[in-house]
């Protein structure tokens, strides 16, 4: 159950909504109860122009990432725009992005596709523009 309370909500109005929420809550099970802060988030336009348009384009563009894939370039450019962190296991060190695109709001998604231009214009690889809206 979610709800989304708009911004000029009273705090009436907010008690009364989480109020009933928590009422609606059915007794035989546990709960878990969370207030986040709401972002839009992602668009699919912008998900697709990620997949479809710059990661190609990139792959396309250079010879240094012969057998590397889109997810390959996805994990890189993840961990060199937010960072690193080295996980071990079966005596093997292993790097993973600190943070995911999956829960990147619209903003946070836009400066990671912003990042990535920067670091392939910097290489000379040309990422064509996105041709949806962006607000």
């Amino acid at each position: 159950m979610k709800r989304i309370l708009a911004k000029g909500t009273t705090a009436e109005q907010r008690m009364a909504s989480a109020v009933q929420m928590v009422k609606d809550l059915t007794p035989d099970r546990a709960w878990c109860i969370e207030v986040l802060e709401w972002r839009r988030p992602r668009t699919n336009q912008q998900n697709a122009y990620l997949w479809g348009v710059v990661y190609p384009a990139i792959l396309e563009a250079s010879a240094m990432l012969d057998g590397w894939t889109r997810d390959d370039l996805h994990e890189y450019f993840l961990g060199e725009c937010f960072g690193w962190e080295t996980l071990e296991g079966f005596g093997r060190k292993r790097l993973r992005p600190l943070k995911r695109s999956s829960r990147m709001n619209k903003q946070e998604f836009t400066d990671y596709l912003d990042f990535i231009s920067r670091r392939c214009a910097e290489l000379h690889i040309i990422i064509p523009e996105p041709s949806y809206e962006t607000d």
